[in-house]
């Protein structure tokens, strides 16, 4: 049955701008919102369940929605907006005419598993901005690591500013998130290295082996690892600069890192 809304003050209207707002309210329905094709899409292919689709028939037609829960499995509630209701709901300026919600999916260190035998992967320690997650997550994909842990998240992992500043990483990158002491100990059961982004006690990051299974540790650009990462990695690890300022932004340092690391295992 098509439906179409035109009320700014249906109930639908208001759930969607708590599900975009609220992580209590993602956490409560196990569901989050996504807008734009390209991210719906990789959602799709990261195995993400598909579960309403709006569109707004002017920016987007009813035709290419058709097309888009074409290969979805299962039921989808397909719901046509008028232009103001979606013009309320869109979260970004430059928008497409089309928003689905998905079901989340666990994220605990249980449900990981590696194909590769030496995996490579970025954990990063209390993240703050949503922007910087989004940013790690590009890199990562960019990477192809085996995976992405997020020790301490401050924000869960589907909030819209992290889907939208990662373009959509967060679908593309197997990704897990724990306590500090919950992801050194599933490292240290898998011996797999921890090499630490810090000052203290570190030799420079070219002069590391990294084709092992490896992690590689950032934490915040503000106050770097907290002292139960530096306890417990392998070796601590540092980008030697030679400019006048002694720090660099978070994605990129995790950037040089990890494309070394392939560099190696090349």
């Amino acid at each position: 049955m098509h439906k179409f809304i035109s009320s700014l003050q249906n109930q639908v209207v208001k759930r969607i701008l708590q599900l975009q707002e609220k992580a209590r309210a993602r956490k409560k329905e196990n569901a989050f919102v996504v807008e734009g094709v390209r991210e719906i899409d990789l959602a799709l292919k990261g195995g993400f369940k598909m579960l309403e689709l709006y569109y707004n028939s002017d920016l987007f037609p009813a035709e290419k929605a058709k097309n888009l829960i074409s290969s979805v499995s299962g039921a989808v509630d397909v719901t046509d907006l008028s232009s103001e209701v979606y013009q309320k709901i869109a979260y970004r300026g430059s928008t497409e005419g089309v928003i689905a919600i998905f079901a989340t999916k666990e994220l605990s260190l249980d449900h990981l598993t590696f194909k590769n035998k030496n995996p490579l992967i970025l954990i990063a320690e209390a993240p703050e901005k949503p922007g910087n997650i989004g940013a790690l997550l590009r890199t990562a994909d960019a990477a192809a690591v085996d995976a992405v842990l997020i020790a301490n998240p401050h924000t869960d992992m589907f909030n819209p500013n992290i889907i939208r500043s990662s373009v959509g990483c967060v679908f593309t990158n197997k990704i897990a998130t724990g306590s500090t002491s919950e992801i050194i100990s599933f490292l240290k059961e898998r011996e797999i290295a921890i090499f630490g982004a810090a000052l203290q006690a570190s030799v420079p990051y070219h002069m590391i082996d990294f084709t092992g299974g490896s992690a590689i540790v950032v934490g915040t650009e503000a106050t770097g690892l907290s002292d139960e990462w530096l306890q417990n990695t392998t070796q601590n690890i540092l980008i030697p600069m030679e400019g006048e300022i002694d720090s660099m932004n978070l994605s990129v340092a995790a950037g040089i890192l990890i494309f070394e690391a392939k560099r190696q295992r090349r």
